[in-house]
Parts: structure tokens; sequence; C-alpha cells
């Protein structure tokens, strides 16, 4: 019984689902003027046709409204200091960008990874927090934890609070 009562209402639905078919415009010169301005670059992201995380060229936006979740001359100074590295995951809403393991060619038996956590939506000199990881090989061949210079993480955290006022003032004078 329970069987036949839902099989009436699938069929019941799927009727209902085609007669409001014969409703849908059919002339071959109408224009859905709704549609064409909601796709009109391609895109329901955006309306220049795609996800706009960086702000583009519009003068109106700023760092502060970009859609991104964080500051946006931190993200892309943190990506372009840490740019010679694999990017294992890079989050800009949380503001979170983790490396894979790199291998300088000049030292194959050391590896580092570094994450990179944007904690402000302000360039302030503590809006970015790197942690460094640091493993050497052992006489077997295995990966083994290695201590990190203590400046490290604080002389990359310099680095990309440098490049982000970089592109900051070329953002200003391109402006």
């Amino acid at each position: 019984m329970k069987k036949r009562a839902l099989s009436l209402m699938a069929a019941l639905a799927l009727a209902t689902a085609l007669s409001a078919c014969d409703s849908v415009e059919t002339d071959p010169t109408y224009k859905d003027k709704a549609h064409d301005d909601m796709y009109k670059n391609g895109s329901l992201a955006s309306d220049k046709g795609g996800w706009d995380l960086f702000g583009g060229s519009d003068s109106k936006k700023t760092a502060q409204n970009t859609g991104i979740g964080v500051n946006a001359f931190l993200w892309r100074a943190s990506l372009d200091t840490i740019s010679f590295m694999p990017i294992a995951s890079a989050d800009p809403f949380g503001g979170v960008i983790l490396t894979d393991w790199y291998s300088s060619p000049d030292s194959p038996n050391e590896r580092t990874k570094i994450d990179i956590l944007i904690r402000s939506r302000d360039l302030t000199a503590d809006g970015v927090k790197v942690s460094v990881f640091r493993q050497t090989k052992d006489a077997s061949g295995a990966w083994q934890d290695a201590s990190v210079s203590p400046t490290m993480a604080g002389s990359l955290e310099n680095a990309i609070l440098t490049r982000a006022q970089q592109i900051r003032m070329a953002q200003k004078t391109f402006n």
C-alpha cells in the first residue's frame, strides 16, 4: 500500500513538472533579460566573469573588501615569499597557507616545511605568524625532526611584511 502511494505521488510530481514545461517561452526571438544580466560576463561568482579574490582593477575596492577574509597585501606577499616551495594548501578566507616539504638541490638530506597564518585584515606587524619545520635524513635514510634557527620564523615574517608594503606602495602609485 505504501509503495503504491509513493509511486502515485512520484507520478503526480512528474506530471506536474512536465505540464510546467508547456509555459516556457518558445519564441526564438525571446530574450531573458534577467538571465542575460546575471551571466553577462560568464559567471554568477562575480560581475567580472569569475572569482574576484584580489579586487581586480576596480578603484572602488580596497584590501578590506576584496572577497578574501584576510589582508590582501599580506596574502599576496606570503605567496610571493614562499613561491619557490610547493603549496600543499591555501585558504584565502581563513588566511592559512601550508607548504609541502621542500628540499633544496644543494642539501637533499634536509627538508623544510612552512605554515603561514594571516591573523588580521589590517596590514600590521602582528598580522602574520610563520611556523617553520625542519627535518634531516639519518644514516638509515629516515627523516628525523631537527631544530630550526630561532630567528628563521621572524625573518620570514619580516620578509612577508616588507613585500606586503612594496605591493601596497606599488598599488598606490598605480592607482
